[in-house]
């Protein structure tokens, strides 16, 4: 099962110059609750505006730079290497991002997890559009915002519809 992990805001936004737009603590540990123990695939701009490898995850890193090197994840040079390691690794693997490679891998996945942040903020980078005749949502937990939550979220699961 390949899974894309993504917050998004109300207009598919996700980035702006290289960083998420908003501060969950929820959703962070959401998103290391579900992907902890699994790989992990993102683009090389993702891995660095991140930092570090994550924790307890196979971090798998697409790049096309030549000799970029980080110690503790794997560099890959295309979408469906990636794919190909992380299977060898684990059945469940996760795309986390950026913008491109979830343009280019939502097609190739069985699942979308969503967190769909209210709200309305500035953007360069989006999510692709999740078209209803080829994703159904089977579950949705909302959030309202609090002290450490500055928006509104709701938790969503997407499936693929079977033909």
């Amino acid at each position: 099962m390949t899974t894309i992990v993504v917050a998004m805001g109300e207009k598919n936004e996700i980035g702006f110059e290289n960083q998420l737009l908003w501060h969950l603590p929820k959703d962070l540990k959401h998103f290391k609750d579900t992907t902890s123990g699994h790989p992990i695939i993102m683009g090389r701009k993702t891995y660095e505006s991140i930092g570090k490898p994550l924790p307890n995850r196979t971090n798998i890193v697409i790049s096309r730079k030549k000799n970029w090197f980080v110690e503790g994840i794997l560099i890959v040079g295309s979408i469906k290497e990636a794919i190909k390691f992380a299977k060898k690794i684990d059945e469940e693997v996760f795309i986390i991002g950026g913008g491109n490679i979830y343009e280019q891998t939502i097609d190739l996945v069985d699942k979308l997890e969503v967190t769909l942040v209210k709200a309305d903020l500035q953007a360069d980078t989006y999510f692709p559009k999740i078209d209803a005749k080829i994703w159904k949502k089977v579950s949705e937990t909302c959030h309202e915002k609090d002290e450490k939550n500055q928006y509104d979220f709701c938790f969503q699961t997407y499936e693929k519809v079977v033909g």
